[in-house]
């Protein structure tokens, strides 16, 4: 378990103590999607849902998701984020939602778990937008695509888009 930073030496999870580090800026880009058939997807690109508005009320959702990651997620800390912002655009290939998520901060720890939190409620509040309509909506590849900052410096996922 010692590569496992949020277990203690006999083993018991526990907050990381990240005092000691550099204060850094930090970045973070998570993606993801919510596939559904065509005609679910004509609610979104034509605006027919009867909840409202689909993406903007999920980067809404997103955006707001980041800023309370550390009352979801028990071991993350709680983070003044500088810029969050959450990306929805329509993909008829897919046929779905594309999600992206840029979280950053100036701090001793980085905001990935902020940007998947992100990712996560938005591709959720898509799904909750649309139930009524499909519920046999997909949501997946929920993925850290890009990382900066810290001691670890950059990480891009291979294969990122």
């Amino acid at each position: 378990m010692a590569d496992l930073t949020h277990f203690d030496a006999e083993g018991r999870a526990h907050m990381v103590d990240v005092g000691g580090k550099e204060v850094t800026a930090r970045t973070a880009v998570a993606s993801g999607h919510v596939r559904m058939l065509p005609a679910t997807l004509a609610h979104v690109t034509q605006g027919t849902a009867k909840k409202g508005d689909v993406l903007g009320i999920a980067r809404l959702a997103g955006i707001m998701a980041a800023k309370r990651c550390a009352d979801l997620i028990p071991l993350c800390h709680p983070l003044p984020l500088t810029h969050v912002s959450v990306d929805l655009s329509p993909d008829p290939a897919l046929p779905g939602v594309r999600i992206a998520a840029e979280v950053r901060t100036t701090g001793r720890t980085g905001v990935e778990m902020e940007a998947l939190t992100a990712v996560s409620v938005a591709a959720l509040t898509v799904y909750d937008m649309l139930k009524a309509v499909e519920k046999s909506m997909e949501i997946g590849a929920i993925a850290v695509e890009r990382k900066e900052g810290g001691k670890s410096g950059t990480y891009t996922r291979e294969g990122a888009r």
